[in-house]
């Protein structure tokens, strides 16, 4: 349950000692407060799981910082998810430089949380590059700066914690492996806990201090074992037989790279500590593995993170051999002749990732159907066909959006393209010149250096790129059912959802099929989930297309009162050939050109086979005023450039 301190104020303390459950939470976090070089934690959850309660009371028990000879308590730093980099890292001090004519260097959000704890909260929807810039610092303890014309580095350590729901979208796997460990919570199911929370939330409310005080004397003991177990990290041994299970572990996972090794052995070190103990042992290492592996075993945008208890206790078994080897193992063993080969996990090949078996019913709660009956004639999809990289289809003109990388749009980062009066762009230097030469007479310059104010300040205006929200119209009618065109068809949308992820796009699914056009996936950034119920979408009867031109139009609208600035592209798969109706042809073209003029951007991938083609397809492109494309001219292999405009 959400228990933050919200009630009393940002400024407020809710003691760490008081929060009711999240064990495996609490313990990530107070090995990071041991060891900071651990590189933070990542925590999953559904909102209301005192995920923010927990972070910010982790800085009563973080020890005193001493600066300049002055003690002061460690600061817990905040980053809001529109930050900019200069806002982050720091940047030249403006106001200093006009008015004392000196370089200066104003501080960051990473100085103010030296020694201390920075929280990102929604780290899942920060943009990619601040992200990057934050980990580096969580991994070196130091920020380089290099910009402005300034060269300085200062040291930033800290515990990052980031929070993020993933059902609003998952990080990048490149990014999930720069965070040193993960944690999924979830509100508890047991009575008396949830009872319990509610208790103390009441409680808190009611006294914020008299509470507080309650539990001073358990947070007090937690920071002293907190300190103690960080003098004690330099004095703990990890032997060779750790290191050698620690990295047969690695390699049984076929994780990428090193750093869940090094994280593993910082990570079993630091619990060693806490426990207070002077040598690593084997329970050291199993608990380093659970917090720093499930994340790192997402090798695709569309695998869920999580790792399996009996896989891990599988690896950790053929580790133990690894581990009492006096000498290296032969390398490169096969495993069909070498009976001492340690097999990967089913898991670590992709095991899990296999279509489930035809008829078997969507194991997501919220069901691809969106409940309805099974339509006469219908039958599960088959299998996904072979995905690919797909051409670029973006949105005409140059937006505001949400950063991303599909459609032109106005940013704060990118090209410069002219100058304007706000500096958030950064300094543009050509025009601030030009706006300060008219003024040099009356300013009393006859020669020398320019004369510069800061109303001649010029900002950059920057073009860089925007994400969409991308609505996917699926034809899946009777028309379209067979199995290998609907298999090609479900293998195209899989790589455009692909794509929609790697360009930090919102997505929407609509299905159109028997008697209606189903919005089986609003609105979301979570691109997994409409992978899964697309994957188990079943197909056959009619094609009521106008009514999924019109859903389509529902979706837009509903979406720019809540997203003003993100832009529609509507993708529609579809054969043309519209049933359901005598004039359901007709129909679809008018719900077309509804659609069209509605301002959506729209793009019509024609799946129509066969010696003899109606061109309905493109006539319901026309009737949008968007782009045509065949679904066999998909692939940016075979076709380079943006999709051409409809005839």
């Amino acid at each position: 349950m959400e228990i933050a301190a919200d009630a009393a104020g940002p400024d407020a303390t809710y003691p760490f000692s008081a929060v009711v459950g999240q064990d495996r939470l609490r313990l990530a976090l107070i090995l990071c407060a041991v060891h900071p070089g651990i590189g933070g934690v990542l925590v999953r959850g559904e909102k209301g799981t005192a995920k923010s309660t927990v972070v910010r009371a982790l800085t009563t028990l973080l020890p005193p910082v001493v600066t300049e000879g002055r003690e002061r308590p460690a600061r817990l730093v905040e980053l809001p998810v529109g930050a900019t980099e200069d806002r982050v890292v720091g940047s030249i001090d403006l106001e200093r430089v006009l008015r004392d004519g000196e370089k200066a260097f104003a501080p960051g959000l990473l100085a103010g949380a030296h020694d201390g704890v920075l929280y990102v909260d929604e780290v899942n929807l920060l943009h990619d590059h601040l992200v990057d810039v934050l980990l580096d610092a969580a991994a070196m303890g130091r920020v380089h700066v290099e910009r402005d014309g300034i060269s300085l580095s200062y040291p930033a350590r800290f515990v990052l914690v980031g929070t993020m729901n993933p059902e609003e979208g998952e990080l990048r796997p490149q990014l999930l492996d720069r965070f040193g460990l993960t944690v999924d919570v979830a509100a508890s199911r047991d009575v008396d806990e949830r009872v319990e929370v509610v208790r103390r939330r009441m409680a808190y409310e009611r006294d914020p201090a008299a509470f507080a005080a309650r539990y001073a004397p358990e947070d007090a003991a937690l920071a002293a074992e907190i300190a103690t177990a960080r003098g004690r990290l330099t004095g703990v041994d990890l032997p060779d037989t750790e290191l050698r299970r620690i990295a047969a572990l690695c390699a049984a996972f076929d994780v990428d790279g090193m750093r869940a090794d090094l994280v593993i052995a910082r990570t079993a070190v630091a619990h060693a500590a806490w426990r207070g103990g002077t040598r690593v042992e084997a329970d050291d290492v199993r608990v380093a593995a659970e917090l720093a592996l499930p994340h790192r075993r997402r090798r695709d945008p569309f695998d869920e993170p999580g790792l399996d208890p009996r896989q891990l206790d599988d690896a950790l078994d053929r580790a133990d051999d690894a581990a009492r080897e006096e000498e290296p193992p032969r390398s490169d063993p096969d495993p069909d002749t070498d009976p001492d080969a340690a097999p990967r996990p089913p898991e670590a090949d992709g095991a899990d990732d296999s279509p489930s078996p035809e008829g078997e019913p969507d194991p997501d709660p919220d069901g691809p159907d969106g409940g309805g009956a099974p339509e006469p004639g219908e039958r599960p999809a088959a299998p996904p066909g072979s995905e690919f990289r797909t051409r670029l289809l973006e949105v005409p003109g140059v937006g505001d959006g949400a950063p991303g990388r599909r459609s032109r749009s106005r940013s704060n980062r990118g090209r410069a393209v002219h100058a304007i009066e706000s500096p958030s762009g950064g300094i543009h230097l050509v025009g601030t010149v030009l706006a300060a030469v008219p003024h040099q007479g009356e300013r009393g310059r006859a020669s020398g250096r320019l004369r510069l104010e800061a109303r001649d300040l010029r900002g950059a205006q920057r073009e860089g790129r925007e994400g969409n929200l991308v609505i996917f119209v699926v034809d899946a009618s009777g028309s379209m059912a067979a199995r290998e065109r609907i298999s090609a068809v479900t293998g195209a949308v899989v790589s455009l959802l692909r794509d929609a992820y790697q360009r930090r796009d919102k997505v929407a699914v609509i299905v159109v099929r028997g008697s209606a056009a189903d919005v089986v996936l609003p609105p979301t950034s979570s691109v997994d989930i409409a992978v899964r119920r697309l994957r188990s979408m079943r197909t056959g009867g009619k094609s009521p297309l106008a009514q999924g031109f019109l859903r389509a139009r529902e979706v837009v609208a509903r979406e720019r009162l809540r997203d003003p600035a993100r832009r529609a592209l509507v993708v529609t798969l579809t054969d043309g050939r519209a049933t359901g109706a005598r004039d359901a042809v007709e129909k679809a073209r008018a719900a077309a050109r509804l659609l069209g003029e509605s301002g959506a951007a729209s793009v019509t991938v024609d799946c129509e086979t066969g010696m003899v083609r109606l061109g309905l397809a493109v006539d319901l492109a026309r009737a949008q005023r968007g782009g045509y494309v065949r679904l066999t001219e998909m692939s940016a292999q075979q076709v380079a450039g943006v999709v051409r405009a409809a005839a």
